[in-house]
Order: C-alpha cells, then structure tokens, then sequence
C-alpha cells in the first residue's frame, strides 16, 4: 500500500497584496510561516516512526511551507519544477487586477488566457505526467507540497477524471491523505484538513 500526502502552501505574500501568484517566487508571510510550522509540528507527530519522502515545488512558498516538517521529521526536500503552479504567462509579476483587465478569451482547452501562458490541457497533462510519476515511484510513503490549482486539479486527476474546466478546491495549508491499494485501487481518505494549521491539532475534531 502507498501513502500520499498532499499539502497546499500556507498564506503567501500575494493572498494579501492583490498580486498574481503563479509562478512569482512569493515568499511567505509570518502568518504563513507560523502555519508552516505548526503543519510540522502537528503532522509530524502524528507520522512519528514512518519514513516520508518529501517533494515540493521549487517555488519558495511551497518549500517554505514544506521546511519545518523536514526540519522535525529529519529528511530532505527534494524540489520539483513540475509541482509549480499553473504559469499565467504575461500576468506573471502584474497585480489580479490588471489580469483580470487583460485577460483573454479562452474557449477551449487549448487556448492561453495570456501570452506565453499555459493552456489548460498543458497544465492538466503536466499533473497528470506527474501523478503516474508518483505512483510509479518505489518511495512508499510521500508528501507532496504545492500550490491551490495544482492541487486542485490533482484531485481530478487521482480519481482519473478526464479534463474538464477547473472548479478551485483548496485551501492554505490544507492537508489531504491518500492512498494506493494492494490492487492498485486510488482512494482519498481525507482532503482538504484545515486543522494542522493550528496550534494544537485534534486529528478528526
């Protein structure tokens, strides 16, 4: 049996300035951090005495988030470009306004929002590239840190959805458990927990 663990990004510095995240390299705020560290604290202690390995995007408020729980629990980050978020092109560095102002049509999955953007089909297939990665990776135990559409659409992709239009799913610092069968059966035990964030985790309360 795998174990996947899944965990969205604490609250960046572009949640609070009206900045597009993307593929800015936002660092976190001290907010975000404290919740960085109370995931690691929490999470740590409750994986006590199973080995993980830990990947993140290489996208600092991803690997930020992922720190203090290798910090506790002894291992390394191992970045990974292909767990960045979804690349907004030309709206990389613009603030949500002038994306929202600028935006273009898109009636397809195949057609950019922005210059040099990705389509959606090119984000979709790159999780989707990633996720059989993953499940092929003799590693048992893995947790995953990103971002809120990457982890948004890797939900769909998990449960083997064909591509669709994207309906957001996340939450900062949520955390989502699951696993592979001994029949090579996908599950999502848990999505989405929002309670590592907090000083003292009550696992299911």
């Amino acid at each position: 049996m795998k174990k996947i663990i899944t965990i969205q990004h604490t609250q960046s510095i572009h949640h609070t300035n009206g900045m597009v995240g993307s593929w800015t390299d936002w660092e976190l705020t001290e907010a975000g951090k404290q919740q960085a560290e109370n995931i690691g604290r929490n999470l740590s202690a409750e994986l006590s005495g199973r080995k993980y390995k830990i990947y993140s995007s290489d996208l600092m408020r991803a690997w930020q988030t992922a720190e203090p729980l290798a910090r506790y629990m002894g291992v390394k980050i191992e970045q990974h470009k292909e767990l960045r978020e979804f690349n907004a092109g030309e709206a990389v560095g613009k603030t949500s306004k002038w994306a929202k102002e600028n935006a273009l049509s898109v009636n397809s999955f195949d057609d950019r929002q922005f210059h040099n953007a990705e389509t959606w089909r090119e984000f979709w297939n790159r999780i989707s590239d990633y996720c059989e990665k993953i499940v092929k990776d003799e590693a048992e135990n893995i947790i995953i840190v990103s971002h809120g559409m990457f982890f948004s659409v890797w939900q769909a992709v998990w449960l083997g959805m064909d591509i669709h239009e994207f309906k957001y799913s996340g939450f900062p610092g949520g955390v989502s458990f699951m696993t592979i069968d001994d029949d090579g059966i996908r599950r999502i035990d848990r999505w989405n927990d929002e309670g590592y964030i907090k000083e003292l985790h009550n696992n299911g309360g």
